[in-house]
């Protein structure tokens, strides 16, 4: 079955909010984006916006593999944030706040899954 230009256009999306989400990541802190907060607004802002990105790209997929990906995905943020190469700083409730992110964005987007069909076609 041939992909739509919509669900290619989601696909990209996702892909593209990834690797800028780890590129922004890796920045040194003063250089990275923000949004103004504090660090875990930025996290907290960042993983809510994948976890739509990838339910609207993925509608599909079931809720637990996208909320284990996405957060081992955020894992791996702070992995990287530890190697010294990048002089960020590793941080375990950086990671917390991802996760419950993910969990708050799933949560929210559930209802909608069933009753917007069309918007979270294949």
């Amino acid at each position: 079955m041939a992909l739509s230009n919509w669900r290619k256009l989601r696909i990209a999306a996702f892909w593209a909010t990834t690797a800028f989400t780890y590129g922004a990541a890796l920045m040194p802190g003063d250089e990275a984006p923000t949004m103004g907060g504090s660090d875990k607004t930025d996290h907290v802002a960042a993983f809510l916006t994948l976890t739509l990105l990838a339910r609207l790209a993925y509608p599909v997929a079931p809720r637990w593999l996208t909320f284990l990906g996405l957060s081992i995905y955020g894992a791996w943020i702070e992995i990287s944030q530890g190697m010294p190469i990048f002089g960020r700083d590793a941080n375990i409730w950086d990671w917390v706040a991802d996760s419950l992110a993910i969990l708050v964005m799933m949560l929210a987007l559930w209802p909608f899954e069933k009753r917007l069909p069309r918007l979270f076609e294949r």
